[in-house]
Formats: C-alpha cells, structure tokens, sequence
C-alpha cells in the first residue's frame, strides 16, 4: 500500500505525465537521408546507439532498410507517412490501411515502432488543400494502426512555430486564424482523445539570426547569465528563447481550451556552418545550444518550461548527419551532429550524462556571431555537374528583367566557350535581384556564395551588399 501511494505521488509529481520508461526524458536524433555520401543504415544504427547514445530515433519516412537494422536494439522509433500521400490517404481508408500493412506492420514490434506522424510541417505549405486533409489523413491512419493490431503507437504531424500568428510574450501565443478553427482545433480534439502529443520544431536560432540586435546570443544559446525576459500578464520570467517559444504554442492550446496536452520536440538544433550571409551558424554556437538543450531535456527530475514546470519534454535533435543534397542556405546541409564518415562535428552525449568537462578539445573560435559586412557573390560550386550547368544558366537568365544582358554578343561578359563564367554570372545577377524576395544562391548544389571577387576585366560581376 505504502508502495503504491508512492508511485501515485511520482505520477502525480510529472503533472499528467505518464508513468513508466516509455514517455521519459531522453532525447533522441533526427535520422534524415538527403545525401550522396551517408553511412550504410546498419552504420547508422550503430552510431546511433553507440557513438550518439541516443535511445530514439525519428525518421521522415519508413525506409525498410533503415527500420530492418533498427530491429532488436530497443532504440524507440517514429516513422512518417509522406507529404504527398496526405490528401489520397485523407479520403481512402483502404490506402491508409495498404499503406500502413506494407510500410509499418511487418517490422512491428520487432522493431520498436512507437510514433507515426503523418506529414512534415504540413501548415508551413503554400498547399493550404493538405492542411484541411491533415487531420483526416490522421484519423484513418489511427484507425489501420488498429486494424493490424500495431499497438502503442501514437499518431501525431510534425508542427513549425510559423502555425502561430503571435507569440510574445508567450501567453499571447495564438494560432495562426487560417488554420486554427478549420485544422488545429479538431487536431488536438484527436490528440487529446487518443493520448498524443502535440510534435513541435522549436529552433531559436532562426528567431535570433533575424533579429540579432534584440535578442541576445547568450539568450538563445541557454548561456545567459543575466538576460531574462518577463511576461508582463502571467509574471513568468524566461531564461532562455528555448522556454519562451514552447510557452507560446502551450498558451495558444490552452485559448482553444487544450491546456494539458503534452508537447514533443520533434527538432531542435543549431547549424555548425552556412553561408557567408548567414550569422552565427559554427561549430562553438552549435555544440554549446545542443549540449545546453540536451542537458535541459534529458535532466532528472524534469525541468520543463515557467508555465509547465516540472513536466517532460521528449525530444529529437535534428539532425544526425550533415546532408549535403538538402537544398535552400547553406544552413541546411549543416545541422549534423556527425560528418557523413561518422566522426563528430563536435563531441556530444545524448544521453546527457557527460558532463560538460568530460568533452575533449576546444571549441574553434566563433567567426561569424556578428553580420558580414561586404560584398557577395554567388558562383558555380567547385565540382559542379557540367552538364547540369546549361538549364541552371538559362533558368536564372530567364527570371527578371536584364539578369543575363552582359552575356549577349558583342556585350563585356560575353564568352561563348566558357560555360562556368557565363553560369557565375547569371547566378550573381539572379541572386542580386531575388534574394530579398527569397531567392538562394544554391541552384540545386551548382552555386556557392563566395567574397572573392569573380569580375574580370570589364565584365563586373552583380553582387549582393550586406
């Protein structure tokens, strides 16, 4: 009796937090696939397991080959159904029931299944038609889980912050009204009924590389000593940037009337390198956020958030690998915890039992936590595929008006036998004109940004001023 009164003031302790191994705080990885050059899936696994210490593993689809090599190591897993299929699952039980028969049910438990999301940061789309089958598509594949008796399995989506319209201080943290009554509101209906969690990717380094000057690093990076913020209607004082965005969607829940449902952070991470317009993404930022986030959300008894104290946090950190065939800033191919040959981008435990001491070596010196001043250019990559060149070339000089006119007869950048120069200058003229409307300097992995000036003679090359 005395026994189970303990375990009752334990369970009540987590504030509505399961009891048992399963919903605890360790911390998993991000298991993405979008190289040329990334270990073997059993390579993987075992750096997982052993070289990351990670008990969980997310994966953005659900590879047979990676799900195979997870069997038997009790590493906890979470597959994805694929963006595409959403809208013909939404309206098809029979789909989603093939879908999760093929994909789900033959590893199942052999392999530690534990989480299925349906799409990744579905409301981040411009395809506002997924958005309003998200929540079908959910239903149905809860519904197959059960028809092949897969069991414990939790069904959810994968959130980003962009599904807020506001969110500071945090208690006015508020869904998005495009989505909030049509999509969010039956969503947590259906998390809520079925015991889930609500998936969210939380990365204060996107709000504090667009606003530098307001925000400090120490801030964003858990290192702040004495920068806090207060919200001035709940009189929670925050410590980190981390708190402060998950307080935001926790408070937005709570005006739908969900206050209790638990959050899972389905990314966090910081890059360790990027382009050169892109500040503060290095090696010292990136190991010092994801030592500090793994220690928060790994820490016993759990430390939770000012306006959810005391409660878990599960987590992934995105991502496993840096993935050089990710497309977008330099960033993105830059969130690894290990190089593609398995060696550390930076030691890490994710465990969190290493102690910050125990970590070899020292940091390189941060080079970039201010912004580049100076000119750009954007350039074909070193090894670029020379016969990619051509439909790059004539994509940039088709966009604007004017991108490629030096190139033509007769003009300063015209040279008919040199398809690099011709291809660099018409990235840079691109560049110039679309990046503050959202163009990148990337053209699927043919460009890179460099400082070093392309021009020759009197052909001079655009370039973007920071």
């Amino acid at each position: 009796m005395q026994m189970g009164l303990l375990l009752l003031l334990v369970c009540s302790s987590l504030l509505l937090a399961p009891c048992g191994a399963e919903f605890s705080s360790k911390v998993g990885v991000n298991y993405g696939q979008l190289g040329n050059n990334l270990p073997s899936p059993a390579r993987s696994v075992q750096l997982i397991k052993h070289q990351l210490k990670a008990r969980r593993v997310k994966l953005y689809d659900a590879n047979p080959s990676i799900l195979r090599a997870l069997k038997h190591t009790d590493i906890g897993v979470s597959v994805m159904v694929p963006n595409e299929l959403i809208n013909a699952i939404a309206v098809n039980q029979t789909l989603a029931d093939s879908w999760v028969g093929s994909s789900v049910a033959p590893f199942y438990p052999a392999t530690k299944i534990r989480y299925l999301l349906v799409g990744n940061e579905i409301l981040s789309s411009a395809d506002n038609t997924t958005w309003f089958n998200l929540v079908p598509a959910m239903r149905k594949v809860k519904i197959a889980l059960k028809r092949h008796k897969v069991l414990k399995v939790k069904v959810g989506t994968s959130l980003a912050m962009d599904v807020l319209a506001s969110s500071y201080p945090p208690s006015n943290g508020t869904f998005r009204p495009d989505v909030s009554d049509r999509v969010i509101k039956p969503m947590l209906l259906f998390l809520n009924r079925t015991k889930s969690f609500v998936f969210l990717d939380v990365y204060p380094y996107f709000p504090w590389s667009s606003d530098p000057k307001n925000i400090d690093l120490d801030y964003a990076l858990f290192e702040s000593k004495n920068v806090t913020v207060t919200d001035p209607s709940t009189g929670l004082v925050y410590t980190n940037l981390f708190d402060q965005m998950v307080d935001a969607v926790v408070f937005a829940m709570k005006k739908l009337g969900y206050p209790d449902i638990r959050v899972w952070i389905a990314e966090t991470g910081w890059p360790n390198a990027g382009d050169y317009d892109q500040i503060g993404a290095n090696i010292c930022n990136a190991a010092t956020y994801n030592r500090n986030v793994v220690r928060k959300l790994s820490a016993r008894p759990a430390i939770g958030t000012p306006a959810r104290p005391g409660w878990v946090l599960p987590s992934f950190i995105f991502a496993l690998y840096n993935e050089n065939q990710k497309s977008g800033p330099g960033t993105e191919r830059h969130f690894g915890l290990l190089y593609p040959n398995g060696s550390f981008v930076y030691e890490i435990d994710l465990s969190g039992e290493t102690p910050e001491r125990e970590y070899g070596g020292n940091l390189p010196a941060p080079t970039n936590n201010e912004p580049y001043k100076g000119k750009i250019w954007c350039v074909v990559a070193r090894g670029a595929n020379r016969s990619a060149l051509g439909s790059a070339l004539s994509y940039a000089c088709s966009q604007g008006n004017g991108t490629c006119g030096p190139l033509r007869r007769g003009k300063a950048c015209y040279r008919p036998g040199s398809l690099v120069r011709q291809a660099s200058y018409a990235f840079s003229s691109y560049w110039a004109q679309f990046r503050k409307a959202g163009g990148s300097c990337y053209f699927d992995g043919l460009a890179t940004q460099t400082i070093k000036n392309p021009s020759y003679g009197s052909c001079k090359f655009p370039a973007v001023t920071l």
